[in-house]
């Protein structure tokens, strides 16, 4: 699509803030008014349109995506992402320890522990955890309290929650972002432990990492966004 304005401008609205393309108000791609919680967020969204050129690349976009998705999507169906984002506990990535070698296993469980520790703390929620292929059991009192947690996000800070957990294939790692117990860059170390462990023993061909940095960049832009949604 061809830039068809001039000017990016974050506004306020009686129901939160909004971004202006000219004098006009954006609209969602279902055509639903922006409304977005904090000035910081519309103003960094503002950015994101103020940086197109000739044509508009909604790649380089991705805190315009995450608000569309709230907007338009984790809004309107927010029981079931709360519930397939909590579903990630069943089978949690901070579960699942390895049976060798102990170079490995070692880092795991220093790694991997303390943030299960760190959920049990904040939660009280108790994960079990395995070594190898074998399923771990969670307790139903866990998970439940773990859904909670997850409902208590509003749509906006849900929205990022599911790119993280999703990306990262935990709901501990994913809520320790959104508490700030870990920032984005150490998160996403600690999500790729078992990854850069067989690329350091086999290496890593250029495609796996293409696609690597493709990931980090929307897992970053996800912990960007709560940021922002955040921001007093």
């Amino acid at each position: 699509m061809k830039r068809f304005y001039e000017l990016a401008t974050a506004a306020r609205r009686d129901d939160g803030f909004t971004i202006l393309l000219d004098a006009r108000a954006m609209l969602t791609p279902a055509k639903n008014p922006i409304a977005l919680p904090t000035a910081a967020l519309a103003e960094a969204i503002a950015a994101e349109w103020s940086a197109q050129t000739e044509e508009i690349d909604t790649t380089t976009m991705p805190l315009t995506r995450h608000a569309y998705t709230a907007i338009d999507g984790v809004r309107q169906s927010t029981p079931q992402v709360v519930q397939e984002i909590a579903r990630f506990a069943e089978n949690d990535l901070t579960c699942y320890w390895a049976e060798g070698p102990d170079s490995l296993t070692v880092e795991q469980a220093a790694t991997w522990q303390p943030l299960l520790d760190w959920l049990q703390e904040q939660y009280g929620a108790s994960l079990a955890v395995t070594r190898g292929i074998m399923p771990a059991q969670q307790q139903a009192e866990s998970l439940a309290a773990l859904t909670a947690v997850v409902a208590a996000h509003d749509p906006f800070t849900l929205t990022a929650l599911h790119t993280l957990v999703s990306i990262s294939g935990s709901l501990v790692i994913g809520l320790a972002v959104s508490a700030g117990h870990l920032d984005s860059t150490r998160a996403w170390r600690i999500s790729r432990i078992d990854h850069d462990y067989q690329a350091a023993q086999w290496g890593e061909d250029p495609e796996a990492a293409a696609d690597a940095a493709r990931t980090k960049a929307e897992f970053e832009a996800a912990a960007r966004f709560l940021c922002f949604v955040r921001v007093p």
